[in-house]
Formats: structure tokens, C-alpha cells, sequence
């Protein structure tokens, strides 16, 4: 990874020239590329660690001032146990396969450029394959080179990911929200919600696949919500209630739990916390369909189309429910953080989508291929391919490959 100073237009075309070189490398070069990558990344662990604990503590400052967002920060930290194994899990995953940031990391990322080009010198891949940006003033005369680059992919804030989609022609592959919605049903197992739901709301809250919005049907407000607020609750979570919900905790939950429990406004049904809040919404249980349909178009209309969980006993209410949300993964009694490429064993996860193409969801390496098609003639010609005499007829059959 090359630290660049250069204009967006020659990063832009040095990137483009990299690209159509390692079309031609062979797999075993790519391989030593990576491997070389991984080495690098493992050996100088301390370094990284030692440079992002800087850009940490200034982000901590910040956070601290109200400059920085929270979860930002989260993000940012790569002591986190297992992200940087994790990371390195992924260089290899990538290798295994047969062939087929913002201003707040600049420590970090600093750290981590200077080992990639170190270590893709010793190998054939173009130091220029991969470069660093470090203002975002050349990002946005980046965004400006739809004859040069082919995609865009924003790993960031919401507010990032919307300028990218607002100021460029380049197709862009991404989310700006992860506004995750659950529904439970009247019929839904306690044990399973409170631990479906305390696993999509705590497990990482600064994730774009945490629970940010609870459903709940008026008919389990005093059976299974006040048992799912206080594991809740016990976790550190704010809870927004509206007045229903609020109203049936108010009379099992005790005034330290309380609390924790607070007025809702409406646009909290429309926003990603990434932290530990979670906005609650009463759906009335004489609602149409005993309340599915209202929960229905409740997430169709809220909803960032990421993903979205429903917890019941029925299989014919939890199919209705995952026909008919039109998100990018619907679950049935399974936490939102299941939405994520690893898990689903894509490999390295490269972004999330939420564009109605083929790419949709997490998307892995598969996710990024195109076709190109091959043909390998001896002197045909299409003009010979008709109906009638004479006319040579196409067999479109499967061909092995």
C-alpha cells in the first residue's frame, strides 16, 4: 500500500493500470502476495496496535467533547479482542481460495500502509494496486473518475456513505444505515427473546447489524417484555418506550431498573443508535393478521432494508413475515448479528448491501465478480446462424469447463 500525495486523477489511472496487471499474475503470485501481506501484518502486530492506541486516545478525547461519535470509536479500536486476528483470518481466507477511513485512523492506517508496501515489494503485485488516501479532499476528486474506477465501496458513517452516493457517477456498493427492527409476536417463546434479543442489541452495539428498534405485540407487554427489559437493562441498555410499553414496565420493573426506561419520540423509530439504546414500539394486538401486518409495515416503512427478525412459535406467521419485509435478510427467531459475510461463510466480508442487484446483503469476493465472456472461434461468423436453408441452428448447450 503506497502512501500517495499524488492528484486523484494519477491514483485514479496508476490504480487502473495496477488492476489490469494483476488480471495477468498468476494464482500462485497473488498467493505470495498475500502471504507476504499476512507475514507482514503478524510480525508487526505490536507496531499497529501501538499506532492505533494513539489514534485511539484521540479519538477517546473527542468522543469525550462530543466531536466524535461513540461508535466511531468502537470501530476505530483494534485491540478489541480477536479484530485483529480477525483481520489477519481474513488475508488467508482470501489466499485459500481457488482461482476463480477517516481522519480519526491516521495512526493507524499510516502503520498498516507502510507494512503492506513493505511487504508486496519483495512480489510481483504493483506497489500502486493498493494505495492509501490521507485527505478527504482528494476523495471527493476521486469520486470524480468514473472512467477509471469501477466501484466504490464506503466502509464508514451513514453521513460518509451518503456523500459517496450523492456526489459521484461510480456505482456504489454499500449501506448508509443498519436500522435493524425485531417483532415479537404474541405467540413468541420467552426464552428465545430474551436471547435472540439481548444477543442483536449487546453483542456489538456499534455494528451495523445491532438491534436498533423492538416491536413488541400489546399482548405479551406484561409476559415476555419485562423480562427481556431487565436482561436488557442489566446489559446497560437505555430503553425508549413508548406509552403502552412504557406503561406495562413501570409495573414489573423496579425504580432502579426504571431508570433506564425513557420517552420515545418518533424519530427514534428512525434512527441507528450504535450504541446501547434501543427504541420500543407497542403493535396493538386487534391490529389486521394479530398484528403481523401492522409490524410489517411498520419495518417496510422504517427500515434501512438491512436486516430485520421476527420471534414466534409459527412457521406460517414467520414465512408470512420473511415474504413479505423487503430487507436485505429476514430471520425467524435468530439474532440480527447472524447478518454478517463470515457467518455466512463468504470469506472476507467486503461491505453490506442494500441495493436491489445480485450483490445484496453481506457481500463477499463472490460478490465482486463480473462476467467476461470468451469465445474461441475458427473463423465463425454470426451471418451463418439462421432459420431456413442452409442456416446453421444454435444448440445452446452447457459447455464443460
Amino acid at each position: 500500500m503506497s502512501l500517495t500525495q499524488s492528484s486523484a486523477g494519477s491514483i485514479a489511472s496508476t490504480a487502473s493500470v495496477a488492476a489490469r496487471r494483476l488480471a495477468v499474475l498468476s494464482n500462485a503470485e497473488r498467493n505470495e502476495a498475500l502471504t507476504a501481506l499476512y507475514e507482514g501484518l503478524l510480525a508487526n502486530k505490536d507496531a499497529i496496535l501501538a499506532a492505533n492506541a494513539k489514534d485511539v486516545a484521540l479519538a477517546s478525547r473527542a468522543a469525550e467533547d462530543g466531536d466524535l461519535n461513540s461508535s466511531v470509536l468502537k470501530r476505530l479500536d483494534l485491540s478489541r479482542p480477536g479484530k485483529y486476528d480477525d483481520m489477519l483470518q481474513g488475508i488467508l481466507s482470501v489466499r485459500d481460495l481457488t482461482d476463480p477511513s477517516g481522519k480519526e485512523s491516521t495512526e493507524s492506517f499510516v502503520a498498516i500502509s507502510t507494512v503492506i508496501s513493505q511487504a508486496i515489494s519483495s512480489t510481483r503485485v504493483p506497489k500502486s494496486s493498493i494505495q492509501l488516501v490521507q485527505t478527504r479532499d482528494v476523495v471527493s476528486s476521486l469520486l470524480a473518475q468514473d472512467t477509471l474506477i469501477d466501484l466504490v465501496i464506503p466502509r464508514g458513517s451513514n453521513d460518509l456513505v451518503r456523500f459517496v452516493k450523492d456526489n459521484t457517477k461510480i456505482p456504489v456498493l454499500g449501506h448508509a444505515d443498519g436500522l435493524c427492527s425485531a417483532y415479537v409476536h404474541h405467540d413468541a417463546d420467552l426464552d428465545v427473546s430474551v436471547k435472540v434479543l439481548v444477543d442483536s442489541k449487546t453483542d456489538y452495539p456499534a455494528a451495523c447489524n445491532s438491534l436498533e428498534t423492538l416491536l413488541v405485540n400489546e399482548a405479551v407487554l406484561r409476559t415476555i417484555l419485562p423480562t427481556v427489559a431487565k436482561a436488557l437493562v442489566a446489559k446497560g441498555v437505555t430503553l425508549k418506550c413508548d406509552e403502552p410499553s412504557k406503561g406495562a414496565l413501570a409495573d414489573t420493573l423496579d425504580s432502579v431498573e426504571m431508570s433506564s426506561i425513557v420517552d420515545a419520540v418518533e424519530s427514534d423509530y428512525n434512527t441507528e443508535f450504535l450504541d446501547l439504546i434501543l427504541a420500543i414500539k407497542t403493535i396493538p394486538a386487534s391490529a389486521p393478521g394479530s398484528g403481523v401486518d401492522a409490524a410489517i409495515d411498520h419495518i417496510n416503512t422504517h427500515s434501512s432494508k438491512h436486516t430485520d427478525i421476527i420471534l414466534t412459535k409459527s412457521k406460517a406467521t414467520a414465512d408470512y413475515f420473511m415474504s413479505s419485509i423487503d430487507s436485505a435478510g429476514v430471520f425467524w427467531n435468530a439474532s440480527t448479528r447472524f447478518a454478517d459475510g463470515m457467518r455466512y461463510g463468504f470469506g472476507t466480508e467486503v461491505g453490506i448491501s442494500t441495493n436491489k442487484i445480485h450483490s445484496r446483503g453481506p457481500v463477499g469476493l463472490d460478490g465482486l465478480t463480473i462476467y467476461k465472456y470468451l469465445i474461441r472461434g475458427d473463423g465463425h461468423r454470426a451471418g451463418d446462424y439462421f432459420d431456413g436453408v442452409g442456416g446453421k441452428k444454435w444448440k445452446h448447450e452447457a459447455l464443460p469447463l
